[in-house]
């Protein structure tokens, strides 16, 4: 995966966009004003990515490249590494994952504003 894929995937997504609320080495990614997912540009060769609980220790616990978010709340974040050992179509679904993390828990009056309903 290269971070030009993985920030025209992102903003492909209904409602997100990019921003640097952090620095001007972290490039976020948010649906409705909430982070999905975070990358730094001068480390591409890795992205955090929200995720379930429950699923960010099964994804650690079966990929290499998945760690404890870096930086971020480590039971609902994920730092994946683009290290090959994984296709793009799987870190793909994983972005797709932690978009609608986000989006499903937003209340409907924030869903409606955004026209993600």
């Amino acid at each position: 995966m290269n971070i030009e894929l993985f920030r025209e995937y992102c903003l492909k997504k209904k409602a997100s966009t990019e921003s640097f609320p952090f620095d001007q080495d972290t490039l976020v990614f948010k649906v409705a004003g909430k982070m999905f997912a975070l990358i730094s540009l001068e480390e591409t060769d890795n992205v955090n990515l929200k995720c379930d609980p429950e699923n960010a220790i099964y994804l650690r616990e079966h990929y290499d490249c998945v760690k404890p978010g870096y930086h971020m709340n480590k039971n609902h974040w994920n730092t994946v590494y683009f290290d090959g050992t994984i296709n793009d179509a799987l870190i793909l679904t994983w972005i797709d994952d932690s978009y609608y993390l986000v989006v499903n828990s937003l209340p409907n009056k924030i869903l409606q504003e955004f026209g993600l309903i």
